[in-house]
């Protein structure tokens, strides 16, 4: 991929999982959020379901953060214990009852155009998961990731369903890999660092 692959505007900014530079920025801008907000306790919220290969992002990221075993970061779903649309209202009154004003970055997979399979969105504001499926859920987050996994269009349940497994798991570690550094980088000690090794941006 080109520079050119990284998109920005004044809320979101992009990058596709086999741009080096693209999420190079996309760790630079996380870590930039993460600063800001001076403290709080980071929750990551992974959303989706294990039943479906397309919506599995979510869930597939949240168990390969989980076991990083990171010192201070609290990872709500995973292929074990997914949050999706019959939980999610229920984990967020969880969360907030557990945590006092916790800053959550959201995670989500997502339908798109064509040629944007393969981008990972970050963006400011709160998530709103269900869209691609029709489905009225809470918002939630103050700014969220997004993983373009497939194609928008009709019968959105079975493109999520249809979707390879290859994609969603590379897109899952570009996504482990930028949010483990940008939090290291804000919330732990150097020997910490080991944590992140692997795949290189």
């Amino acid at each position: 991929m080109t520079p050119l692959s990284v998109f920005s505007e004044k809320r979101h900014i992009r990058a596709h999982y086999n741009d080096k530079q693209g999420l190079a920025t996309l760790q630079s801008k996380l870590e930039e959020h993460m600063q800001a907000a001076n403290g709080r306790h980071i929750v990551i919220l992974c959303i989706g379901s294990d039943r479906s290969t397309g919506d599995s992002l979510g869930p597939l990221t949240g168990t390969k953060l989980k076991a990083k075993c990171i010192p201070g970061l609290s990872i709500i779903g995973t292929l074990e214990e997914p949050v999706h649309a019959e939980n999610l209202e229920d984990k967020l009154a969880e969360i907030n009852k557990a945590i006092n004003n916790p800053f959550i970055i959201a995670l989500d997979a997502c339908l798109g155009r064509l040629e944007s399979i393969g981008f990972i969105t970050l963006a400011e504001g709160a998530l709103k998961p269900g869209t691609a499926v029709k489905k009225e859920l809470p918002e939630v987050g103050e700014i969220h990731l997004t993983g373009i996994v497939n194609i928008n269009g009709f019968m959105q349940y079975m493109v999520l369903q249809n979707t390879r497994l290859n994609i969603v798991w590379q897109m899952s570690d570009a996504i482990c890999h930028i949010f483990t550094q940008a939090y290291l980088a804000i919330a732990a000690p150097p020997y910490l660092h080991h944590l992140s090794a692997g795949r290189q941006v």
